[in-house]
């Protein structure tokens, strides 16, 4: 019986359901990318099955060694205005408030947060509250990491009182998959329930933002944390990317969308995969990730059709509305530079994986420069080739 608030593994060799060969091979990334997970989140593998979902989220792959691509696809180093604080659309600003996650996904697209040549998430998040409360514009905070659920309850609350003493900010958001990897540590603390409680109100409420890819992961212990932050009063919505050899199948989406639906947790956002150093295993052509897309919003009923797939791009949050002939109809949900709803008309080669793969899309946004110099450089990281720091990944 998995006990409540598993143990926490750190160590391949502590996983002896991968064969000893395999797991020296592993090591080789464990020794550049940290690598945790805990003992619940293990028993939802199927070992006999080599092509798990779950067992592909979280447990080290030989790609993450290849590393074309680039560490910072969206340039979020651009969007630094004080020290693990970004403010890149006018009314949101994101806390870089935990470089720890609990799970750490093999996809991530700030893998570049788990090497320890680089330091982006602050102990110290004052900087960031105190630039939040002078600049009136900002009415949603967005808490995110790492996981920012990984932090005690009582550096939590010390968080989410500040900002609630910020008369213009109105939404509290918490990215964290912890709702489905470590479920107990939520319905299990009650300080957070009680944090939650206080401080989600019908005036203002405290959102989940989960991180959920696959059904797999909404078990029944999962659900009891959606029911405990439900019946606190916070807000539950999911947010995934499209992932190749995980999710890229119209039944699995379908039914991942049903049963959020039938939990009561709101069909947010698919994501086309952005393209990291070391994730080509799991990148998909927005073609393929646009007709998967479809098919399974056409299995499910209009509450899951809620969800849109976007591309979170250095200029904006990209929404694709269709792609067909050979063309992409795009459009920004969210825009850097004020662009919103801009419609966008760009010839789509069968290879494309993001945005900038698109010919002529330069045509529509402006490359931003730093805001901050605060910030390790993402191009300057060590142990990535030259000739690769800005190669766009393709499949």
């Amino acid at each position: 019986m998995i006990m409540a608030q598993p143990k926490y593994v750190m160590n391949l060799d502590k996983i002896e359901q991968i064969p000893e060969h395999e797991r020296e091979k592993l090591k080789k990334i464990t020794e550049k990318f940290v690598f945790r997970v805990n003992e619940y989140y293990l028993s939802l593998i199927d070992w006999n099955n080599p092509n798990d979902p779950i067992r592909k989220l979280v447990i080290p792959n030989e790609g993450e060694l290849d590393e074309y691509g680039r560490w910072d696809a969206s340039d979020e180093d651009t969007n630094y205005v004080v020290p693990g604080c970004q403010h890149k659309y006018e009314t949101t600003a994101l806390l870089i408030c935990s470089e720890v996650c609990g799970a750490y996904c093999r996809y991530c697209f700030r893998k570049r947060l788990f090497r320890n040549d680089v330091k982006e998430a602050m102990s110290d998040v004052e900087p960031g509250i105190e630039y939040i409360a002078n600049t009136p514009e900002i009415n949603n905070v967005l808490l995110t990491g790492g996981d920012p659920l990984i932090l005690a309850t009582k550096k939590l609350r010390m968080i989410i009182e500040r900002l609630r003493e910020i008369d213009h900010v109105k939404i509290i958001r918490i990215g964290s998959k912890m709702p489905v990897f470590n479920p107990m540590r939520i319905y299990e603390d009650e300080a957070l329930l009680e944090l939650i409680r206080e401080y989600s109100t019908p005036d203002n409420r405290i959102y989940i933002m989960a991180h959920i890819n696959h059904p797999v992961e909404i078990t029944e212990e999962a659900k009891k944390a959606f029911k405990a932050l439900h019946d606190a009063g916070a807000i539950v919505v999911n947010q995934t990317p499209v992932l190749k050899g995980i999710n890229d199948d119209p039944d699995v989406l379908a039914e991942l969308l049903d049963r959020l639906s039938w939990a009561g947790v709101t069909p947010y956002y698919f994501f086309i995969n952005r393209p990291v150093a070391g994730n080509n295993d799991f990148v998909l052509t927005l073609e393929k990730a646009y007709n998967i897309v479809e098919k399974a919003k056409a299995k499910t009923s209009g509450l899951g059709k809620r969800v849109r797939l976007s591309m979170s791009h250095t200029s904006g949050k990209i929404e694709i509305l269709a792609i067909e002939d050979g063309k992409a109809y795009l459009k920004y949900h969210q825009s850097r530079d004020n662009h919103y709803g801009k419609f966008m008309v760009l010839d789509c080669p069968k290879e494309a994986t993001w945005f900038d793969d698109l010919p002529g899309n330069e045509k529509f946004w402006t490359p931003p420069t730093k805001k901050t110099e605060e910030v390790v450089s993402v191009n300057s990281m060590p142990d990535m080739p030259e000739k690769k720091k800005n190669k766009v990944v393709t499949s």
